[in-house]
């Protein structure tokens, strides 16, 4: 039978497709790129614009007058081409496409390779580059290989300290980081059921850092819950027996605090081998964990105590930001003494507010730490939410404690 990822594209594993994309999006940083490419193909107005959005979250606010005027320029296009526009402040592209912009069953696009987090909704989410999104821009769809599919079938329950997030660096540190290239990620199983929305977007998050074209999750009455809180009725997705290229089973009982190591997103150790690691910095957020559920728990970790070494906080999105405002969070995080970002992608990309210095170590709930990327010549190690609170506490790396 079919895996998810075929019914969705109607075709097998193996096969091109021409498909038109529910959803496109690119931001900042690539959209600059993707419109520059649009008007080298001698198109003014997009095919469907009430289709495309527009998200300013990588560099925002802008960091010098030279990013300041080609988000001018992106912005105007945008604004008279009647696009979705979301401008500085309001949140991660990926974030904001899961406050019920994405919807099971869609084909969804966006200029980042991340954009494989909307498959938690049961969608086809996949990344492509600014020229093939100009082409999307164009016309409206855009071709696809139909991807075979590994399953990552999830048995048992999360215990003690473990998050999501240590389960995503346990199943790309076994898969590798090509492990997964250019297939679909299907996660199932009784243990797969039983995670948030907020955790499922986690997962299929780093999908692409196994290689993998999306990650998926079957709608439920998870999905069902939470679209319904903004404003959607979606039918919910049943497997159908799918033949599947590669299966995994991870049982979520022996998932422990974990660890990726510079500089690779698959190198993978307990947190408590790497005890007493001195830190310059600990970075919470970022489209992997940086939803309202994160912060609160951050928050919750280091209430009424102090940080030790300089904490940067940044929410996913403008609602997130709201949310903290409103339920005492913020308080928490400043009176705990640490710097609380406007909504977007912050230091993750290693250009804006909080870039590391040469020499200088940091732990973060981001999803990579590549050589250089969040400052030249600085390390930095990957973790979840309870091990950046437990390391910002302790001002090295530590180990969360069991609840």
């Amino acid at each position: 039978m079919t895996t998810l990822s075929e019914r969705i594209l109607g075709a097998c594993a193996g096969e091109y497709v021409d498909r038109l994309v529910d959803r496109a999006f690119a931001h900042d940083g690539t959209g600059v790129l993707a419109l520059e490419a649009f008007r080298e193909m001698g198109r003014t107005v997009p095919a469907f614009p009430e289709r495309i959005s527009i998200f300013f979250d990588h560099l925002a606010p802008a960091n010098n007058s030279q990013t300041a005027t080609l988000q001018a320029e992106l912005r105007d296009f945008a604004i008279e081409c009647g696009l979705h526009f979301s401008d500085v402040g309001e949140g991660i592209c990926h974030q904001l496409m899961s406050e019920g912009r994405a919807l099971p069953g869609e084909i969804v696009v966006g200029a980042d390779s991340h954009s494989c987090t909307a498959g938690a909704f049961g969608a086809f989410a996949t990344g492509v580059g600014a020229t093939d999104m100009a082409a999307i821009w164009a016309g409206g769809s855009t071709w696809f290989r139909v991807p075979e599919t590994t399953a990552i079938q999830l048995e048992g329950s999360l215990t003690g300290a473990a998050e999501a997030k240590d389960l995503a660096l346990t199943y790309v540190g076994r898969l590798g980081m090509d492990g997964a290239t250019y297939r679909a990620l299907e996660f199932t199983g009784e243990g797969a059921s039983a995670i948030a929305m907020e955790g499922r977007l986690t997962l299929t998050n780093m999908a692409i850092e196994a290689g993998a074209k999306t990650g998926l999750f079957y709608a439920d009455n998870i999905t069902r819950r939470y679209l319904a809180e903004y404003g959607h009725d979606v039918t919910m997705q049943v497997p159908r027996d799918p033949d599947y290229a590669q299966e995994m089973v991870i049982n979520l009982d022996d998932i422990v605090p974990v660890l990726s190591i510079p500089h690779r997103v698959d190198t993978i150790a307990d947190v408590t081998d790497y005890e007493g690691t001195p830190l310059d910095q600990v970075f919470v957020g970022t489209c992997t964990n940086g939803r309202y559920s994160d912060i609160e728990r951050f928050a919750a970790l280091i209430r009424g105590k102090k940080v030790k070494t300089r904490t940067i906080v940044v929410p996913a999105s403008r609602d997130v930001l709201l949310r903290a405002g409103r339920t005492g969070v913020l308080t928490d995080l400043i009176e705990a003494g640490c710097i609380v970002g406007p909504p977007g992608c912050g230091p993750c990309l290693g250009m804006h507010m909080g870039v590391l210095g040469e020499g200088e170590v940091a732990l973060s709930t981001a999803n990579r730490n590549f050589r250089n990327r969040m400052g030249v010549g600085a390390e930095y190690y990957l973790g979840s939410v309870a091990t950046a609170a437990a390391s910002a506490l302790a001002g090295g790396i530590c180990a969360p404690e069991v609840p």
